[in-house]
């Protein structure tokens, strides 16, 4: 089992930039592939990108594609999304994910979320 906490979250303007952090429990974090999500309010929960155990393979939702970038540091337990050029769509709750399998659909374990709120 893995237990995940995000942090990073917080206010800024359209344009900006965040790097959110999920730090991830356990001794066995290179067995999990990651992947960040994020919900607006009113809105279902969306698919941002993942990343595999060893870090090599990423992929990202179309829209986040050429901003934001997901990479891991398995010596720190730890997987960053980094956000550039923010807009106010993208307003959410930013979740991490973790599974065993990489590129699944449904992971098996959730952290508890970090909002990021992009002014105009």
């Amino acid at each position: 089992q893995v237990q995940l906490v995000e942090s990073g979250g917080g206010l800024v303007q359209a344009g900006g930039s965040l790097r959110l952090s999920c730090a991830a429990s356990g001794r066995t974090f290179t067995s999990y592939a990651m992947g960040w999500f994020r919900q607006a309010p009113g809105k279902e929960r969306e698919f941002v990108g993942r990343i595999s155990q060893s870090g090599i393979s990423t992929a990202y939702a179309d829209s986040m594609k050429g901003r934001f970038t997901i990479s891991r540091d398995n010596a720190k337990n730890t997987v960053y999304l980094q956000m550039n050029g923010l807009k106010p769509e993208d307003t959410a709750v930013y979740y991490c994910a973790a599974d065993r399998i990489y590129g699944r659909r449904d992971y098996a374990y959730w952290g508890q979320g970090t909002q990021v709120t992009v002014s105009s």
